[in-house]
């Protein structure tokens, strides 16, 4: 066990800081920016504890404390700033940096060598807002400054400090390069799923044009006839007629077919999804694998997906839990073999206890695929469980 363990599951939760999830709100965005960026500030004790122990005069301890001022102030403008959705221009980005590196000299030179420290913070902003290149190059170099530097202040400060210094810069290239693809990867993922959506109403296009064209060019050329016809026909005119309603009937019948299909969901795709949205939520999530769905009606797969796209929406929402687990399993009950789903997970749910416009709706899905729905609180958290009919099997599924 370790002392993270120990810690409450909410204190977790806050603690962590999810580098592939899109903050949903400003303030927990700034929350961010200030974890990330104020870790580093811990080496700025050794500067204050030298400014209030009297060793320099008034105007030495003004001066570096206007000086200290300035510098976090440079700091902390620069990478707030990179990390937000417009970074400084280049040059302004290289300037700053040069004022960091030399505020960080002047004051090192002149109080002296608790004041070394502050090349860390060069490096990590070095690190951060530089291209890796360039980084490449910079961080060694203001290791290397920093070396000079404790020549006159204080060699064995400096040694110690050096291996810091690279380490904690290369380290934020890392960071940097980290968060950088991770940001590349979700706007990738937007537009995947924009091609998909657009894939899909293509081949909504194509399925309603080639039901439709038969059926409509078939309607038109019957409704020629039958006006041909219908003065000196009407029996064949009428027969014409009543082709035509025929038609009609079955084009409407295959169009609702088309698009009944088209807005029915699939287990194992909402399976995936759950799994992407989970994840990109926080919240640690038990999924199964594509599970065999061999003999189970379509409608009851369908159910059972709204059941779920149900339940994880809710767990992302309103229950602020760190963790869920779906599983799908084939029972046989005294009713018949019956598919069950349940999600269940260890939030601590939204306020009320009257089930909601989607659980009332959901319940009456479930009921029409000839399934239930149990839903309420258990001790660790909610609990959700649909189950519809199905054919006779084995266990389809399994926790991950």
């Amino acid at each position: 066990m370790t002392d993270d363990d120990l810690l409450p599951e909410e204190v977790r939760r806050e603690m962590a800081v999810g580098l592939g999830r899109t903050a949903r709100t400003r303030r927990e965005l700034w929350r961010r920016k200030a974890l990330w960026i104020g870790v580093w500030l811990v080496f700025l004790s050794s500067p204050v504890h030298d400014l209030v122990s009297g060793r320099h005069t008034s105007a030495g301890t003004a001066a570096g404390s206007l000086g200290l001022a300035v510098f976090v102030s440079v700091y902390l403008a620069l990478l707030f700033r990179d990390m937000g959705d417009a970074p400084y221009p280049r040059r302004l980005v290289v300037a700053l940096i040069g004022s960091m590196a030399a505020l960080a000299v002047t004051l090192s030179l002149t109080l002296g060598a608790p004041w070394l420290g502050l090349f860390c913070y060069v490096s990590v902003a070095c690190g951060m807002v530089l291209p890796p290149r360039a980084a490449f190059w910079a961080i060694p170099a203001t290791a290397a400054t920093m070396m000079l530097v404790g020549l006159r202040t204080g060699v064995e400060q400096a040694a110690d400090l050096l291996v810091l210094v690279l380490l904690i810069g290369f380290a934020m290239t890392g960071v940097s390069q980290l968060v950088r693809t991770t940001i590349a990867l979700r706007e990738a993922r937007a537009t995947v799923a924009q091609l998909a959506a657009n894939e899909e109403r293509l081949r909504l296009a194509r399925d309603l044009h080639d039901l439709l064209g038969h059926s409509l060019s078939l309607i038109t050329l019957k409704s020629e006839l039958a006006g041909r016809m219908l003065p000196e026909h009407p029996e064949k005119a009428a027969r014409q007629v009543a082709d035509i309603e025929q038609v009609s009937r079955q084009a409407m019948v295959d169009v609702r077919e088309a698009v009944t299909g088209y807005r029915r969901p699939r287990l194992a795709a909402e399976l995936a999804g759950v799994q992407v949205a989970l994840a990109a939520a926080g919240v640690t999530a038990h999924v199964p694998a594509e599970p065999d769905l061999d003999g189970v009606p379509e409608e009851s797969e369908s159910a059972l997906a709204w059941a779920l796209r149900e339940a994880v929406t809710n767990v992302v929402r309103h229950s602020g839990a760190g963790r869920c687990t779906v599983d799908v399993v084939r029972r046989q009950t005294l009713d018949g073999p019956v598919v069950e789903l349940s999600v269940e997970d260890n939030g601590s749910g939204g306020p009320g206890t009257v089930p909601g416009n989607g659980l009332t709706g959901l319940t009456e899905r479930l009921e029409k695929a000839g399934g239930t729905l149990e839903a309420g609180r258990t001790r660790h958290g909610f609990r959700l469980v649909a189950r519809v009919p199905a054919g006779t099997g084995a266990d389809i599924g399994s926790p991950a």
